[in-house]
């Protein structure tokens, strides 16, 4: 932990990434499981709501960010590029799987893939990626990404149930996974975070890189501003054309929902990009980029503490409680509607954690992870 300076940064990359990461922690974190308003919760299995672009859009942000680390490192030998490369991706490989133990340290029950897990893979493949390759090769490395994965699940067949079978027992991601991955599943006979649907994410990073590259040129501000405007417009439209071959699916990470969300992410950045970098509007975005410069780390605190809440018990009448479950019912469900109740919890949680990292940001701590 250290001081650090913030001039010279896109500061609507920042407020993108606090955006994108306090919608993680307040989705992650209601009352109660059982009253989640939809657009809250993941879709099921094909399609999506907008819990399912967060993730997605923080491998987009990771990808953009990449050009502009890399930078610094212009003219130094690339044995200097990989180590921090690889130290970089070790400690938020780690992380997640400290959250996957904490607090009981089961080894039994550790999760060795996950959202941490699956930033640090996927920034560890880019990076060596965007370090050893042109950009016309970046292109072709993330378009052959997507129609490998799209003909991979949709020809190679799956004993026991054939080839092109999307469901969550029979597809070929879960299939490969259920032999490479070790450990605890997230839903038991598969994960959504599994190595094989890894690859597309990937490509959801190289789509970021190319972007970083984009912001990076000589072109005018105003002109690059549309440029993402109209590729983001274009990358929807394919994502929901490829939709009726290779379903947008979150869970499968298929072809479709990369194209589909990365122009999202497009449409999301550009407007900001215009509005804080181009005309310096950023007064607003204060509370965004205090989130966005400590992005990793409070995304672990917060990890940290649902689980305390949950694996804290408390006596409540005659039974003993998580504490939780105390906190929600003695002060949320009192007032408010269940859905309500539940939705005011996590924003009081989204606000506690706000707290934090803006104490952080006037001190000028800046966690480097």
């Amino acid at each position: 932990m250290q001081p650090a300076k913030l001039s010279g940064r896109l500061v609507s990359l920042d407020a993108f990434r606090g955006l994108t990461v306090a919608a993680m922690i307040l989705v992650n974190n209601p009352g109660s499981w059982a009253y989640v308003y939809s657009p809250l919760d993941h879709a099921p299995w094909h399609g999506w709501t907008p819990t399912d672009l967060i993730f997605p859009f923080f491998l987009f942000i990771v990808g953009v960010a990449i050009p502009f680390s890399f930078r610094k490192y212009k003219g130094t030998n690339k044995a200097k590029l990989y180590r921090r490369v690889l130290r970089r991706s070790a400690v938020i490989y780690l992380l997640g799987l400290f959250l996957s133990l904490f607090p009981n340290f089961d080894l039994s029950q550790a999760r060795f893939v996950g959202v941490l897990p699956r930033i640090a893979i996927v920034y560890l493949i880019t990076s060596i990626l965007v370090i050893n390759l042109s950009r016309r090769a970046l292109m072709w490395g993330t378009a052959i990404l997507l129609l490998g994965y799209w003909a991979l699940m949709a020809w190679v067949p799956v004993p026991g149930h054939g080839a092109g079978v999307l469901t969550p027992e029979g597809n070929l991601a879960a299939w490969i996974d259920s032999f490479v991955v070790p450990g605890r599943m997230y839903q038991g006979t598969w994960d959504p975070e599994g190595f094989v649907s890894t690859l597309p994410a990937v490509a959801t990073a190289l789509l970021g890189v190319l972007t970083g590259f984009w912001l990076q040129s000589n072109r005018g501000r105003a002109e690059t501003a549309k440029g993402m405007l109209g590729i983001g417009c274009l990358a929807v439209l394919a994502g929901l054309v490829w939709n009726y071959w290779f379903p947008i699916n979150k869970n499968l990470w298929t072809s479709s929902y990369v194209l589909f969300t990365a122009g999202a992410a497009l449409l999301v950045l550009a407007p900001l990009y215009w509005i804080i970098d181009v005309k310096g509007y950023r007064r607003w975005t204060r509370p965004l980029v205090a989130f966005g410069v400590n992005a990793i780390s409070v995304f672990v605190l917060s990890g940290i503490v649902a689980r305390l809440l949950i694996n804290t018990h408390v006596t409540s009448g005659e039974e003993t409680i998580p504490l939780k479950r105390w906190l929600y019912d003695s002060f949320f469900a009192t007032w408010a509607s269940p859905f309500n109740a539940s939705l005011a919890f996590a924003l009081v949680f989204l606000l506690l954690m706000w707290a934090l990292v803006e104490l952080l940001y006037q001190r000028r701590i800046f966690i480097k992870v």
